[in-house]
């Protein structure tokens, strides 16, 4: 289902009409760089993940968002946070959802090439590794970019929204 549009602390947000799980994970390679893709929908940049499908559990969607969307087989290795601003509300055809988004650590699994990354050209056009001060300047949801800078600021507390 595609996403039609997105507000973020924004008083004309449609009225919410139920929560959408999501799980996203932060992937740093052995020299600190982490993984971002570009959205095909609005061409920002953001952190691999996405919808937790029925059956799943939000580890589970994690590791399939970033295989699904970037090309790269991660290992979870903690929890970055939790985040269910009301605020975040992504509106759909069928209606508007707060997002409640589970957030994790991780790495490349070993044997990987460092710098594998491609994008599905589905939901997203471009994924690659970027070092923390080229991600802080490219395009993204101020959610997102929330998320990032608690990660890589804090990696060893888990942050709650």
């Amino acid at each position: 289902m595609a996403r039609l549009q997105e507000y973020y602390r924004d008083p004309r947000a449609p009225a919410v009409l139920g929560i959408l799980p999501a799980s996203f994970a932060v992937v740093r390679d052995d020299t600190g760089r982490v993984l971002l893709v570009q959205r095909a929908d609005d061409e920002l940049w953001e952190l691999p993940g996405g919808r937790i499908e029925i059956g799943e559990s939000a580890s589970a969607a994690a590791v399939r968002e970033v295989a699904e969307e970037a090309g790269v087989d991660i290992e979870l290795t903690g929890l970055a946070g939790v985040y269910s601003e009301p605020g975040h509300v992504l509106v759909y055809a069928d209606g508007a959802r707060q997002q409640l988004a589970v957030c994790f650590h991780a790495v490349p699994r070993d044997g990987q090439p460092r710098d594998a990354a491609r994008p599905d050209e589905a939901e997203t056009v471009a994924a690659g590794w970027f070092d923390p001060d080229q991600a802080a300047a490219l395009a993204m949801h101020p959610a997102v970019r929330r998320r990032l800078r608690n990660a890589l600021t804090h990696p060893t507390r888990t942050h709650f929204d």
